[in-house]
Parts: C-alpha cells; sequence; structure tokens
C-alpha cells in the first residue's frame, strides 16, 4: 500500500506540473507534419499497444495502428478488449503544452465497456485533427456534448495504461503504471480521491467528447504489463 500511495504521488505530480514546467509558447505551438506522429514500423506499433495491458489479456485483444485517415484494425481481437497507441492530442487538458507534441505515445487498452463508450471519442478527435483542423476548432467540437457522435458511458467502463515502452510527455517520460477507471460524474470525496495517503486521483470531472459528464480516476499499480517491478525499493 505504500508503494501504491507512492506511485500515486508521482503520477499526480507528473500530470499536474508537466504543462507548468514548459513555455506553453515556444513548445509545439501547432501541428507538426503528420508523418512525425504516424508509426514508422507497423509491427513495432502493434507491440506497443499490446504492451499496455498484461498479455494475458492483450494477446487476444483488437489491436488498432493510426493511419493516415485515422486508426485501422491491425489484428481482430476476441475478448473485446481494443489496444491502440494514442498520440499527444487525447491529453485529458487541452491546455497542455505539449498537445501537438510529435513524440508522445500513450499505450492504452480499453476493456469491453470503454471501448463502446469511450474509444469512440479518441476516433472521433483523430479524425478532425488528420483532417486538419485548428485545435481551436478541435476543442469548440468537444464543448458540447453530442448524443449521435458518444455513446452514453458503459457500467463498468475501465482502461490499462501499463506500458513501461510509452511516452506521455517530455516532463513525465512513461510515468507510471495505472488503471482508469470512467464513472458518471461523481464527487471524488466517494472515492477517496486526492486524499491524504489515498493512491487514488481525481483526473478529469469530465472526458471531453462524452455525451454526458464523466469522472475519471486514475490508480497506480506496482508493476508494468511485463512484471517488472515499477519502481525499486531503494526509490521508495
Amino acid at each position: 500500500m505504500i508503494i501504491l500511495r507512492r506511485f500515486a504521488l508521482v503520477l499526480a505530480l507528473s500530470f499536474a506540473w508537466q504543462a507548468r514546467a514548459q513555455d506553453p509558447k515556444t513548445l509545439y505551438p501547432n501541428m507538426a507534419p503528420v508523418d512525425q506522429y504516424l508509426a514508422t514500423d507497423r509491427n513495432a506499433e502493434i507491440g506497443l499497444a499490446r504492451s499496455a495491458a498484461p498479455l494475458s489479456i492483450s494477446r487476444d485483444a483488437e489491436i488498432l495502428v493510426l493511419g493516415r485517415s485515422g486508426y485501422e484494425t491491425a489484428v481482430k481481437g476476441q475478448n473485446g478488449f481494443v489496444c491502440l497507441v494514442e498520440r499527444s492530442w487525447m491529453t485529458p487538458d487541452d491546455d497542455d503544452p505539449e498537445f501537438w507534441n510529435p513524440k508522445q505515445r500513450a499505450p492504452i487498452c480499453y476493456n469491453p465497456p470503454s471501448a463502446r463508450t469511450i474509444l469512440p471519442i479518441t476516433f472521433r478527435k483523430t479524425k478532425l485533427v488528420l483532417a486538419g483542423l485548428s485545435k481551436a476548432k478541435i476543442i469548440d467540437g468537444f464543448k458540447a456534448p453530442d448524443q449521435a457522435k458518444a455513446p452514453p458511458l458503459a457500467a463498468g467502463a475501465m482502461s490499462f495504461m501499463m506500458s513501461r515502452q510509452g511516452y506521455l510527455s517530455d516532463a513525465a517520460g512513461h510515468a507510471v503504471p495505472h488503471l482508469m477507471f470512467y464513472l458518471p460524474r461523481v464527487d471524488g470525496a466517494a472515492w477517496g480521491a486526492d486524499l491524504p495517503g489515498s493512491p487514488v486521483m481525481l483526473a478529469l470531472q469530465q472526458v471531453p467528447g462524452a455525451a454526458e459528464p464523466v469522472t475519471m480516476f486514475i490508480i497506480a499499480v506496482r508493476k508494468w504489463s511485463d512484471g517488472t517491478p515499477a519502481m525499486s525499493g531503494s526509490a521508495m
């Protein structure tokens, strides 16, 4: 429990301070050429996507890769999970100075409920980006809920972000392995989020583009998806 609490602290600090540690006027002010966001090796991207969750889950998951028109199915799945590598524009904070960071690679694996109701937001936002819309227009397109484009949140929606190979930001690097849980808007206190000693972090009160207000909780875990410890005992 001590390890989990310290992981949560590291994760919270990584996300909370990464924007403040950089100058938004000089870092990634505009979208880079599309090629910089695309994978140069399709098989490598498949492997990176699988690394988001333990192999017992990801080996039978559907695997998506990013193409010029959006995400494409590279491997058919059998268990309802969907793994992919999200890019910088999927940051929860639209004011993040790394919104256009072409180096970011965020492996994530959605369970069946979140694949049905959270993943469509990634598809929609990515298509807007690849269509060449400005950041302002992309953000404006997500201010008002759109029932036709984002289905209501399904019960039990969660995702895995346990890859030690990912690169979540220049400030946080690969951060720490964690799970994310999506619920209808709820007070973070109901989960004990952000309280002293709690391993639960309230990451976002509303998922942009969702059909209804969504609260996202993050819980850090001890190991990466490959089973190796995420932090040595000497660092505790």
